[in-house]
């Protein structure tokens, strides 16, 4: 394996220990501001005490993070005045890193195998469905290991 798929690599698995972790997690639906703050019964005005900031503010806040319009500094910082650390990550929808490249690497295949399967029958040389399914899959396992410059473009 060169430097770049082991590094690549190490990515991944930081990407997957992340993923594996967060799995059930989902945002409360009142915001992890507010729900954070009410378990430890602390006020809004214990809060924007801690940061020395108006109640206003935090209020502003925990309505900002609800509509995703609140910054990743401000996410800190009340998490901080809480005494938490705030903590956010990107993870696969579902599944897990190689799930994603595979689930790429299957559509880009099937549109090249698609598109000489219509030169083919322009032809008349059309391969059968299950040899068409085949060499997709084939191409696919190909594509996942070389992922060419080209491959998160869509086809």
């Amino acid at each position: 394996m060169s430097v770049k798929g082991i590094v690549q690599q190490q990515y991944r698995n930081i990407v997957d220990a992340a993923a594996a972790s967060l799995a059930g997690v989902k945002a409360p639906p009142e915001g992890w501001l507010r729900t954070v703050r009410t378990a430890l019964g602390m006020s809004g005005a214990d809060v924007a005490k801690a940061m020395g900031v108006t109640r206003a503010r935090v209020t502003t806040a925990e309505r900002a993070e609800l509509t995703g319009g609140i910054t990743l500094k401000s996410m800190q910082a009340t998490a901080e005045a809480m005494g938490c650390r705030f903590v956010y990550a990107i993870i696969p929808a579902s599944g897990d890193v190689e799930d994603l490249i595979a689930a790429q690497a299957r559509k880009k295949a099937a549109a090249i195998v698609d598109t000489a399967s219509k030169h083919m029958a322009l032809e008349d040389q059309q391969l059968p469905d299950d040899k068409i399914a085949q060499q997709v899959e084939r191409l696919a396992r190909e594509l996942a290991l070389e992922m060419p410059p080209n491959f998160w473009r869509d086809p």
